[in-house]
């Protein structure tokens, strides 16, 4: 509960008067400081009333990527007896707030608004709570409420299309690898024939049995796993412009472009950030190592830097242990040039190693480490060189 500077100065005036009436024997002072604190006692418990109110929220959508349009819909009803009268209310988005109409709402009755929510940076907005702030007639006191939660608004790093990903790598015994993008001899199941498929791969019994062609699904067993590491460290993105790290913001739409190219051809694909992630507060749970329960964007979405400068040394010693895949993908700004040697310590683990580098005023030295560098101003010209190195 706050009093308004009209209600500390009439409480003041409330003492004083009584103060003066009783010491100097003055009953019209004394009554007059007694209406003043009466005044302020009725303001009192006048804001003191909560009205009941229900607060739905609709994002429309939810998930959006990065400078896609977003709204909020957000419905206040009225579930009191009593006209909400005195009631000023406003919306909280982000940094911003936003006004909400409910002076007067009737009972039963319900008042609609809609918003948009600002998308031009990649993050998590909050929306909400509302804050309800409920006022006396004579504005001497007004007393604010949270009503509903807040909802957030995943904005997505912006996706680049990829030409390719991966096609495969079968380990063979004398040391050979092999593109298998089609799966290997591995049986997995049948489904009817289509025009295009190899004979070769009809099962004919099956196929003599049930009066159709029958093509055999194999599995491959050698389908390579990508890992994308993304450099959170603050110290690998010096340069800021206007409190932002473009160069990180590059790092994570070519992290979220690699990820989706990796689905969208059902290639198994794993996404870590070098320092670790904060339990983030619109999670449910989960292995602190997967982003605690997040799909790989919305971890991206929530992504902010570290200040942890040796937390790579700890990230790949894990990789070298783990083996979590068979090409790395390492993603870093001008500042994690100097620790590429720790990142081409794994090529014995990992067949190809890629390293992409943003923002850096000068190209990365040609064979770094050993490893194939893209030295991209961002994510659209790292997607643009990506197609020159997809066959490792």
């Amino acid at each position: 509960m706050g009093i308004t500077a009209r209600g500390v100065g009439l409480l003041v005036a409330a003492v004083v008067l009584l103060g003066v009436g009783f010491r100097f024997a003055y009953p019209e002072l004394t009554l007059l400081g007694a209406a003043a604190g009466a005044a302020v006692l009725y303001a009192a418990l006048t804001a003191a009333w909560r009205p009941r109110l229900t607060v739905a929220r609709h994002a429309d959508p939810d998930r959006v990527a990065r400078g896609e349009p977003a709204s909020m819909t957000l419905t206040v009803r009225n579930t009191g007896r009593l006209r909400s009268a005195n009631l000023l209310a406003e919306d909280r988005c982000g940094d911003r707030t936003v006004p909400v109409p409910l002076l007067r709402l009737r009972p039963g009755r319900d008042t609609e608004v809609r918003y948009d929510v600002p998308t031009h940076r990649r993050g998590v907005v909050p929306v909400g709570p509302l804050r309800v702030t409920r006022r006396d007639p004579l504005g001497l006191v007004a007393l604010a409420r949270p009503y509903g939660a807040s909802t957030p608004v995943w904005v997505h790093p912006r996706i680049h299309p990829l030409a390719a990903v991966p096609t495969g790598a079968g380990r063979s015994l004398d040391g050979r690898v092999d593109g298998v993008p089609h799966g290997s001899i591995t049986f997995d199941s049948l489904r009817e024939y289509v025009v295009g498929d190899e004979l070769r791969r009809v099962h004919w019994r099956t196929s003599a049995r049930v009066g159709e062609l029958m093509v055999r699904e194999n599995v491959d067993t050698s389908l390579p796993r990508l890992v994308v590491l993304l450099d959170n460290r603050a110290a690998a993105y010096p340069k800021r412009v206007g409190g932002v790290v473009e160069s990180f913001e590059s790092a994570c739409e070519a992290a979220a472009s690699v990820v989706t190219a990796a689905h969208r051809t059902d290639l198994p694909v794993t996404l870590l950030l070098v320092a670790p992630e904060p339990t983030a507060e619109h999670t449910d749970g989960g292995d602190p190592a997967d982003g605690y329960g997040l799909g790989p964007l919305d971890r991206l979405a929530a992504a902010d830097l570290s200040g942890d400068a040796d937390a790579l040394r700890a990230t790949t010693t894990r990789l070298r242990q783990d083996r979590l895949g068979d090409t790395l993908i390492f993603l870093t700004g001008p500042g994690g040039r100097g620790d590429l040697g720790h990142v081409g310590a794994l090529r014995g683990a990992y067949p190809s190693v890629v390293v992409g580098v943003f923002g850096a005023a000068e190209p990365t030295p040609a064979g770094a480490a050993g490893l194939i560098v893209i030295d991209a101003a961002d994510g659209a010209q790292f997607a643009a060189e990506w197609d020159g190195v997809r066959r490792w």
